[in-house]
């Protein structure tokens, strides 16, 4: 006997449920060549199908299918479903980039909610509006500006996301949805980092930490941590942040992550970078280094010599920091990243007049032993993580070249500008300008096909920080 139609459709269910979005599509796409008289099935299959396509990134197909779905939840008077539909639409339409178009689907979808009287549904579309302008001042933002210094549209969409957020949290703190309410903390958090309210931007996240902590949710816990040290950054408060990316890497071993791993070890170089903790910050940024290369991500590895070069610099160890500027110049060649080879050209050039040497890689032995006498060596060996040390007690002191000196060396000018700068700015508790990106991962909502109006799943879908926040801060004190 054949297998009918819902027959293939609850397996492609149970396929997509398990994380197999392919062959879970396969049965779905069986399930419809079968066919069924029963509308709300069909509807729930197109629903699923959507959503498998999305979770595979096939936007365009799931848009098909979201399409259909809406179409035929119209046509059967289905209000609920053509709510989740336009809900569907609205995500859809938001990682293509189409968001003028995704707040119709997100508006037609809270309209719908609001009438039926759905407060489930109601905070689902407010959220996803959240999410829709969130993307948009996002999408603006990434011009090289920095957190709080963004064109006024992207300001007016981050606006209106922070304000479709509150309005979900107050709906799901009545509803006592504690999971719901530490996504949209997750990302209130993010929008008013962006905004430049660091201070509220804490607070959010705070309560997002704590929602995680309560309910066990380590990757969520995770992200919370970033992001604090993130805020923290920007406030000044240099410790704190480390506090949160220690955290930050504890976790991501604990859920065995190498690339938040490395994220985590680059982002504690750089703040102790801004803590003139040169030591410290070097341990970290080889252990960055490590991982970079054993996760082939030439980019990262890029960015963690440039990192390695500016404190060996303060340390004083000009032929190291010569060894790993020609390294970070070497990756900006290979990976046409025109503004790092700029940067890494003119410290060449200012480490060139500090040594009195003409560049040349085989002249440095012990090139990954750390030689401030203050502090115990790093060890010469690279192949591992576990063969770098946690910590580095010593406290790093700033290296400041005269305009001469018995030993020829002059002043480095860019890389001091930079030290100093960022020393001017610790000591003034000034806000540092690191920049972030966040990545709102949101999936659809797919109709349960044993239950076929059942409301639609959402996934956790905090936005997270990346690796990218420290370069710019450095960056822009050179230039400057």
């Amino acid at each position: 006997m054949e297998a009918s139609c819902l027959e293939f459709a609850l397996e492609g269910e149970r396929l997509c449920k398990a994380g197999d979005y392919r062959s879970g599509v396969s049965s779905f796409e069986s399930a419809i060549q079968v066919g069924t008289e029963d509308l709300q099935i069909l509807s729930a299959i197109y629903s699923q199908l959507g959503n498998a396509y999305f979770h595979l990134q096939q936007y365009d197909k799931a848009l098909e299918y979201h399409r259909h779905d809406l179409t035929l939840t119209r046509t059967i008077g289905d209000e609920s479903g053509e709510a989740k539909a336009s809900g569907n639409l609205g995500n859809t339409l938001k990682l293509l980039g189409r968001y003028d178009e995704a707040v119709v689907c997100c508006q037609r979808h809270l309209d719908i909610t609001r009438a039926i009287y759905d407060k489930v549904g109601q905070a689902r579309a407010l959220y996803n509006f959240g999410n829709v302008y969130h993307a948009k001042g996002k999408s603006i933002c990434w011009t090289g500006a920095e957190p709080g210094e963004f064109p006024e549209e992207a300001r007016i969409a981050l606006r209106k996301a922070a304000q479709y957020y509150e309005a979900n949290l107050c709906l799901v703190k009545d509803l006592g949805d504690w999971a719901a309410q530490g996504r949209t903390y997750g990302n209130l958090g993010n929008t008013y980092y962006l905004l430049g309210e660091f201070e509220t931007a804490v607070a959010a996240h705070e309560k997002r930490l704590l929602i995680a902590k309560e309910f066990g949710d380590k990757s969520a816990e995770r992200r919370a941590h970033c992001n604090l040290g993130n805020a923290h950054i920007f406030l000044g408060q240099f410790e704190k942040a480390a506090g949160n990316y220690k955290r930050t890497l504890q976790l991501a071993r604990l859920l065995k992550d190498r690339a938040v791993e490395a994220q985590a070890c680059y982002s504690l170089g750089n703040t102790y970078t801004l803590l003139q903790d040169y030591d410290r910050a070097i341990d970290y940024h080889l252990k960055h280094l490590v991982i970079a290369q054993d996760l082939n991500d030439r980019v990262g590895e890029g960015r963690a010599y440039w990192s390695l070069g500016n404190a060996h610099t303060a340390l004083g160890n000009h032929e190291q920091a010569m060894y790993f500027a020609e390294k970070h110049l070497e990756i900006a060649k290979e990976t046409g990243d025109k503004s790092g080879e700029v940067t890494a050209r003119m410290n060449l050039s200012d480490l060139r007049l500090v040594v009195g040497l003409k560049s040349n890689s085989n002249i440095y032995p012990n090139i990954f032993r750390n030689t401030n006498t203050n502090n115990s060596p790093s060890p010469l060996s690279y192949q591992g993580y576990s063969n770098f040390p946690g910590t580095c007690d010593s406290e790093g002191e700033e290296d400041v070249f005269p305009e001469s000196s018995k030993n020829n060396t002059i002043k480095a000018s860019t890389k001091l500008f930079l030290f100093h700068r960022l020393k001017s700015k610790k000591q003034k508790n000034d806000k540092s300008t690191p920049k972030d990106q966040h990545e709102n991962r949101t999936g659809n909502s797919p109709r349960g096909l044993d239950k076929p109006a059942s409301s639609k799943v959402f996934p956790n879908t905090d936005c997270d920080s990346h690796s990218t926040r420290y370069i710019n801060i450095f960056r822009t004190h050179m230039r400057q």
